[in-house]
């Protein structure tokens, strides 16, 4: 793998970091992950995530956003959702500018969710796939994008988080290209609390779902071509 560390000029001009993560071979398949506010990519969720992506053939962009520094302190929410969008955005135009790519993959987690659903309405990302970890559905934004979004997703949320909303959630699940799993007990990292051994069962059986949504996605995207 080619690591590629960059940084951009970010929202009022503060630094904000990413990390590209680049096969050997030329790849026309790029996976974003938009980490939340204090769940990075180091962190279960999006490291193995983002393994199962590096493991079928898609470059990765890991945007590395730390929003709880002093300099967003005092920030109210909608100022935090307009740097996150804008960051986002210029770290993939950066990124998209300088290397080719033809199909895309958006994971997000919880405020990452933000600027997922901001960026899946730009062109670019009309046929890309998304996958959704603890999104942020009490926000309209988050939800309309979830609810109406014409591509697959894949979205797992648990029943003690305190962004669960049933209704919303069954609201969503209308949507006939998203496949949204509560997860029962766990809280907003999708894990029991108190509950190790349980919590790691748990995470395995999200990733075993996300590689399956990966595999078949990839058979349908026009540039895949497996290996012998």
């Amino acid at each position: 793998m080619k690591l590629e560390k960059g940084t951009i000029e970010g929202f009022k001009s503060n630094t904000v970091n990413y990390l590209l993560i680049r096969q050997e071979e030329v790849s026309a398949r790029l996976s974003v992950v938009l980490p939340g506010a204090g769940y990075t990519a180091k962190a279960p969720l999006l490291h193995y995530a983002t393994n199962i992506h590096l493991h079928h053939g898609s470059d990765v962009l890991i945007v590395n956003y730390s929003y709880n520094e002093p300099f967003y302190d005092g920030f109210s929410m909608e100022e935090l959702s307009d740097a996150i969008r804008f960051d986002v955005a210029k770290i993939i135009d950066k990124v998209t500018a300088e290397f080719s790519y033809e199909n895309f993959c958006l994971i997000g987690k919880s405020l990452g969710t933000i600027a997922m659903a901001s960026e899946l309405e730009r062109p670019v990302f009309r046929e890309a796939k998304a996958i959704w970890l603890t999104p942020l559905i009490q926000r309209s934004d988050v939800f309309d994008a979830m609810r109406t979004f014409p591509q697959s997703s894949l979205g797992f949320i648990g029943d003690e988080d305190p962004v669960y909303d049933a209704e919303r959630c069954n609201q969503i699940k209308t949507n006939p290209q998203m496949e949204l799993q509560l997860v029962p007990g766990t809280d907003h990292s999708l894990e029991i609390p108190g509950k190790t051994l349980a919590s790691i069962d748990i995470l395995k059986e999200i990733m075993a779902e996300i590689e399956k949504f990966q595999k078949e996605e990839q058979v349908n995207d026009k540039n895949y071509h497996p290996k012998n």
